[in-house]
């Protein structure tokens, strides 16, 4: 797949079947870190196999944490990781991809112990900014330099002199993940003080759900972290990571969004299992705006199910107007179904798509206007008119490497524009399978 320079999709009409969801990608990459920091050995299943996995497995490796993967080459998912609790390699050059939920974890983890460590990435990541999370990091007393541009990776880790009596303060208002990097990292420098660590938030934090994966995670491993608000997050001194011995890994709710919109405009009935209304992760939420949408849904422990209409046959989903900002990365989805919406959908507090694998807001604007829908965008917000009858475009998507264009592109085969999806391998950041699962769900 990754040599696909394009796939042409044909026309579909229906969608239904059942759907095992790969791992989560933002809670598989935090459980890496966790069980390496941890003390004892844990035992993960259902870990996502995709670049961005292997990525933190490699950089794990390289720093001289035993990872053993049980049933290679099966798919399972499965792996034992030991804590080292400090790395013991303190000097190595990491490439990291275009993974943040690598990147800037391991950038907080690696700042806190100190060694000698250069961290880079793809192109795109060099653009993608990590200077909120350096300058805290320095304001703990961390030595981080920029190789390149001021703000952004490629960077040098040096030995620094980390004193945290004093609360470290973070931006909110670009990524969550900059305050999920200090929040994991912070229990090292506990270790190694016997200190509480303070971190406090400055303006409004975007992405709340996933700060609630980390601290959910976090207490998996023995950590309870003290939150005042969104405001103010306090990690006391007697913070350990302790391996919990097992741990299951959810499927990814991020992806099911793409397979639960098959229901949504396909017919369905589609299910997918992993997820479901005990899932700890934000992204199952976006089942709410599907049904606002006009789908019907049912719910279990760990699945979720949708019914809705056939675009192809005239039907039509209602039309929205949603702030997003707690489910950044399935509003794309919402974004795709817009072309099948019974007037204007407008996506709003969506900022952090400019710093994502792409310009997604960018990136969305010039791919469904390509097929024919109007379209607008601001600093934080789209709005899609979507295409008259007679008014679709065939077109030839682009992807950005940018796995969640490509997926999310799938949904406009329901139209009647031929559809050709450019560099289909990029799915292989989270989902290698996703277009041979897809194949297997529609029909025309």
């Amino acid at each position: 797949m990754n040599a696909q320079a394009y796939l042409d999709l044909p026309r579909v009409r229906h969608a239904q079947g059942v759907v095992a969801l790969p791992g989560s990608k933002s809670i598989s990459n935090r459980v890496l870190l966790l069980a390496a920091l941890a003390e004892g050995r844990t035992e993960i299943t259902g870990l996502l196999d995709s670049d961005d996995t292997r990525v933190m497995l490699a950089a794990l490796r390289q720093l001289g944490v035993q990872v053993e993967e049980q049933g290679a080459g099966t798919g399972a998912g499965q792996v034992a990781v030991t804590g080292v609790s400090r790395f013991p390699v303190t000097q190595a050059d990491l490439f990291l991809g275009n993974a943040g939920t690598a990147f800037r974890p391991l950038c907080a983890a690696l700042a806190l112990m100190g060694g000698d460590y250069r961290l880079s990435g793809v192109p795109r990541m060099h653009e993608r900014p990590i200077g909120d999370l350096a300058e805290a990091l320095k304001g703990w007393g961390a030595r981080i330099d920029y190789l390149g541009q001021e703000g952004y990776p490629p960077l040098h880790i040096g030995q620094g002199a980390i004193a945290t009596d004093t609360p470290v303060r973070v931006q909110g208002s670009v990524s969550s993940q900059f305050l999920t990097a200090l929040l994991l990292a912070a229990p090292i420098h506990c270790a190694a003080s016997g200190q509480p660590v303070v971190i406090e938030v400055v303006g409004e934090l975007i992405s709340k759900p996933y700060i609630e994966i980390t601290l959910n995670l976090m207490a998996r491993y023995g950590v309870q972290v003290e939150r005042d608000g969104w405001q103010r997050f306090t990690v006391p001194a007697s913070a350990r990571y302790r391996s919990p011995g097992r741990i299951a890994v959810e499927g990814d709710a991020s992806t099911a969004s793409y397979f639960l919109a098959l229901g949504a405009i396909g017919g369905g009935p589609l299910r997918v299992t992993g997820v479901g209304a005990d899932s700890i992760q934000g992204d199952v939420a976006f089942a709410d705006t599907l049904a606002a949408m006009g789908a019907t849904l049912e719910k279990g422990p760990d699945w979720i199910e949708v019914r809705g209409v056939e675009v192809a046959r005239g039907g039509r989903l209602k039309a929205f107007d949603t702030d997003f900002n707690l489910i950044p990365d399935a509003a794309m989805t919402a974004a795709a179904l817009a072309l099948y919406a019974d007037g204007p959908c407008r996506l709003r507090n969506i900022g952090s798509w400019r710093v994502k694998e792409t310009d997604r807001i960018h990136a969305m604007h010039t791919e469904l206007a390509k097929l024919g829908a109007t379209v607008t965008s601001g600093p934080d917000w789209l709005e899609v008119v979507p295409p008259a009858a007679g008014q679709w475009h065939d077109a030839h998507i682009g992807t950005y490497d940018d796995h969640r264009m490509a997926m999310c592109f799938s949904l406009a085969a329901f139209g009647p524009a031929a559809v050709r999806i450019l560099d289909p391998g990029c799915v292989s950041k989270t989902f290698p399978g996703y277009f041979d699962v897809y194949a297997g769900l529609v029909s025309a």
